[in-house]
């Protein structure tokens, strides 16, 4: 039983420390330029080849291989070596991808993988006695209890990076382009075909779509969420039904929207195909009254 403990503990060190590569991609390949590689294809491919080879290990290592052990207990040594060598070079406090982008270059991580070679070496020399029914399922219990932990703390990771990656992105911003729709500072009357409009609201959402249109389909949900900003009182126009509106102020095509003063005022106008869009076209409706009002 000790064997089989052991063998899995150390097969989840290896599938922990593959599971941060892979949930940290960008920030686990810039580390590894502490060992020298400067080019963004080769710490890609050494990322790759690093998360795939312990992956496979610890399957290897889990199932009790003696020559998985081996193999991971030289990977390990090789690992002690970069280290080693990276520390020498004054590296020291860079981060290493040893366990995901958080692990540095230090004398502690050159310790830790020479340690965990040596114990990946020693444990083919653990007797394998022969288990109970009663502890197959207690060790696998533990095993499944541990890779739910170790996949919450993955998704979690990727949830950050999704969430970095976005703050990253640049603004999506609408297609206003000049000639298209009605002149931005124009009063339209399409105005008028809003109902009662919220005691709070401020500006006017006239959003243009068309029934064939799949764009618009898929963004609806985006102006219904607008609906209930109390500062907003939106309304649709259908190509077919409000032809009338459409033809009157040119609206070159759908999705397309115009953000307006309560008086009509046009602030701004464009196509959109994304609800960030069609948020930072009311955004850009917004500072624009406010530069007309401070003006």
């Amino acid at each position: 039983m000790l064997a089989t403990v052991a063998d899995v503990l150390l097969a989840l060190v290896l599938a922990v420390s593959a599971g941060a590569k892979l949930a940290t991609p960008a920030r686990s390949q810039a580390a590894l330029a502490a060992f020298g590689l400067r080019t963004p294809r080769a710490r890609r491919l050494a990322w790759g080849a690093a998360a795939s080879i312990e992956a496979v290990l610890a399957v290897g290592v889990a199932l009790g291989l003696d020559a998985a052990a081996y193999a991971t207990a030289a990977l390990m040594l090789a690992f002690a070596a970069l280290l080693a060598r990276a520390l020498r070079s004054g590296r020291a406090g860079q981060p290493c991808g040893c366990f995901g982008p958080r692990s540095r270059v230090s004398r502690a991580a050159v310790a830790r993988a020479a340690a965990l070679a040596i114990a990946f070496a020693l444990l083919p020399l653990v007797p394998h006695d022969d288990l109970s029914t009663d502890a197959w399922l207690a060790i696998g219990l533990g095993v499944a209890l541990a890779a739910i932990g170790g996949l919450t703390v993955l998704v979690l990771a990727l949830a950050r990076e999704v969430g970095e990656l976005r703050l990253a992105l640049p603004p999506q911003l609408p297609l206003e382009i000049e000639g298209e729709g009605p002149r931005r500072g124009t009063r339209v009357e399409a105005i008028d075909r809003f109902g009662e409009p919220p005691a709070a609201a401020r500006f006017a959402l006239a959003v243009f779509s068309s029934e064939g249109c799949p764009m618009c389909q898929a963004l609806a949900p985006a102006v219904a969420a607008l609906r209930q900003d109390p500062l907003l009182t939106v309304e649709v126009f259908d190509e077919h039904d409000d032809a009338d509106v459409w033809q009157a102020l040119g609206i070159p095509g759908s999705p397309y929207a115009l953000v307006l003063s309560l008086d009509g005022t046009v602030l701004s106008q464009g196509t959109y195909n994304s609800a960030r869009q069609l948020e930072a076209l009311v955004a850009t409706g917004e500072a624009r009254e406010r530069e007309l009002t401070h003006a």
